[in-house]
């Protein structure tokens, strides 16, 4: 209850640091937020050009263009959130030192500000869908829950990194590693039918919540049905418990943070 308190008490806080996450990345840049669209764009346009040649036709793939898209846009949704959050406070340091705030405002301002442009970016998806014919369907009204449950999973991990980068710095310098790692470990680029059966790393992959995720966002823009219920309860469940032991874990280590800048 306290962190909802704290919220609403300093709800002018966070207004101004989401503001500034969304504004302040590209400030400078002549395309400003555009970037936010053409960043993943350029990424679909490079692994469309590039990795049918490699698995040919992209594991006969129906429609491949827009399965990347659906599959990138989450994906990039996730990675900026957990890259940029891991190094959050370390990034505010000499405003933690001056001003007494809560400290777990400067996670969530950046886990909302990645989620708006999310949904920014999600009409890059409308866009292909309609141009390559997919279309859209009334399925698309479950965008706001599974985008609320990776919201849950971003912040929650996002809790935990930024905790611990104050005290580890490798953190922030590692993070980029696991997250290269995690995009091959997940259907980003290729469909789950061109892995091997029986395979104790098909099995992670698959149970890997992202991959849940990333095929509930398939379903409901390109397949047009309604995703697994079962495997996205699962990860409903399993992003909550990140949430929750994120949150405790930043606040036990913040009582620390002040000391080591």
């Amino acid at each position: 209850m306290n962190l909802f308190k704290n919220l609403y008490a300093y709800r002018e806080l966070l207004k101004t640091n989401i503001k500034k996450d969304i504004r302040g990345k590209y400030k400078g840049s002549f395309l400003g937020i555009l970037w936010s669209f053409l960043t993943p764009l350029l990424q679909v346009v490079v692994y469309w050009l590039v990795f049918p040649y490699i698995m040919g036709r992209a594991g006969n793939v129906d429609n491949y263009l827009c399965y990347l898209v659906c599959g990138i846009i989450p994906w990039t949704f996730f990675t900026s959130v957990v890259t940029l959050g891991t190094s959050v406070i370390n990034n505010n340091k000499d405003l933690i030192k001056k001003v007494y705030f809560p400290r777990e405002i400067l996670p969530i301002s950046q886990a909302i500000s990645g989620l708006i442009n999310f949904f920014i970016s999600c009409s890059i998806i409308v866009i292909f869908c309609i141009g390559t014919g997919a279309g859209i369907s009334f399925h698309i009204v479950l965008l706001p829950v599974i985008a609320i449950i990776q919201f849950m999973l971003n912040l929650g991990i996002v809790f935990i990194l930024s905790a611990l980068n104050v005290y580890i710095r490798d953190i922030e310098f590692a993070i980029q590693f696991i997250i290269n790692l995690g995009f091959y470990a997940s259907p980003i680029i290729y469909p789950a039918t061109l892995l091997p059966k029986g395979n104790i790393l098909t099995f992670l992959i698959t149970i890997n919540p992202i991959t849940i995720l990333v095929n509930s966002y398939r379903d409901i823009f390109l397949n047009h049905r309604w995703p697994d219920f079962t495997s996205l309860g699962c990860v409903c469940l399993f992003s909550l418990g990140v949430l929750i032991i994120g949150y405790f874990i930043f606040k036990k280590l913040e009582k620390g943070f002040a000391e080591q800048f």
